[in-house]
């Protein structure tokens, strides 16, 4: 329990600062790609640069999460694992 209480407020304090650098509409989709990837056996601040990194790669006028975005762009999903230090 306590270890989930600290990743809890490690991943609040991740998405704060994630909300300094970008607009509203990224920090949506950068919180949800987080969420969506929480149980994957990876850091918290790795799935946070993970998703940071992908996000800068997708279009300000993309429609898809970036959960959904990966799954069609690999090239940037390998590149985003890697720069994000993502053990497979």
């Amino acid at each position: 329990m306590k270890l989930s209480l600290a990743s809890l407020a490690f991943t609040a304090s991740m998405v704060l600062s994630t909300a300094a650098f970008a607009d509203a509409d990224d920090t949506k989709w950068i919180n949800k790609c987080v969420l969506d990837n929480v149980k994957e056996g990876q850091t918290t601040e790795t799935v946070q640069k993970y998703c940071e990194c992908m996000n800068s790669k997708m279009s300000d006028s993309e429609t898809q999460s970036i959960s959904e975005w990966e799954k069609t762009h690999k090239a940037e999903e390998e590149e985003c694992s890697k720069a994000s230090g993502w053990k497979k």
